[in-house]
C-alpha cells in the first residue's frame, strides 16, 4: 500500500483506539506505526509499558473519512502474525477533546498484598477525583503504586490526605500527596 499524502489528512473526521500487547521485543513500535502511516492514521495519544516481560500498548488515532477500515484491519493482522503480537484490537470512538490535567500525584509504598489498588481506587472514586495515571511496580515484597490525578473542586489536598491515610493504615502501606500544578510525574 502506498503512503497516504498528508496534505489530504483531515484528523476531525474519526478517532480509533488501538491496543496491543505481545511479549516485549524491539521492532513492535517500528512495525505498528509503519501500518499507521500506510493507512494516514496520526497518532495522537500513547501509552506503551513493558509489564512483566509483555509490551502493552494504548494508542489514540485519527483518520481521514476515506481511511478504508477493512484494509487497516488485514495490515494490523498481518503485523500480528509477523512480530508476533498476542493481542490486537482496534475500536472507532467517538472524538474527545477530553484532556484533563493531573493536580495531584499519589505515591503508595508498602508490603505487596491484594486489594491495595482497589483500596486507593474506591476512595478517590467516591470522592470524584479522576484518576489520570496509574502505575505499579512490584520489587521483591516491595509494592509501589504512582498515581497521577485531577481532584474535583469539591474536593481539598488535606481531605484527600486524611482518605488516603486511612487507606494506608488499613492496607499497612505509606501513602504520600503532593501538589503537581499540572505538571506530569
Amino acid at each position: 500500500m502506498s503512503r497516504v499524502d498528508p496534505a489530504s489528512y483531515h484528523p476531525w473526521m474519526r478517532s480509533f483506539v488501538l491496543a496491543l500487547t505481545g511479549r516485549d521485543r524491539p521492532g513492535i513500535v517500528a512495525a505498528v506505526t509503519g501500518v499507521l502511516v500506510e493507512h494516514g492514521l496520526n497518532l495522537e495519544d500513547a501509552e506503551m509499558a513493558i509489564l512483566r516481560g509483555h509490551f502493552a500498548v494504548m494508542l489514540v488515532l485519527t483518520a481521514a473519512d476515506e481511511l478504508d477500515e477493512s484494509a487497516l484491519r488485514s495490515d494490523l493482522e498481518r503485523v500480528r502474525e509477523q512480530v508476533p503480537l498476542e493481542g490486537v484490537s482496534l475500536t472507532e470512538v467517538p472524538a474527545l477533546d477530553a484532556s484533563v490535567d493531573a493536580t495531584h500525584a499519589i505515591s503508595v509504598y508498602g508490603a505487596d498484598h491484594p486489594g491495595i489498588v482497589h483500596a486507593v481506587a474506591v476512595v478517590l472514586a467516591d470522592e470524584g477525583v479522576n484518576v489520570v495515571g496509574l502505575s505499579t511496580r512490584v520489587a521483591g515484597d516491595l509494592y509501589v503504586m504512582l498515581l497521577e490525578v485531577a481532584l474535583p473542586a469539591s474536593l481539598d489536598e488535606r481531605r484527600l490526605e486524611e482518605l488516603l491515610a486511612g487507606v494506608g493504615k488499613e492496607q499497612g502501606v505509606d501513602v504520600s500527596v503532593r501538589a503537581t500544578a499540572g505538571d506530569p510525574l
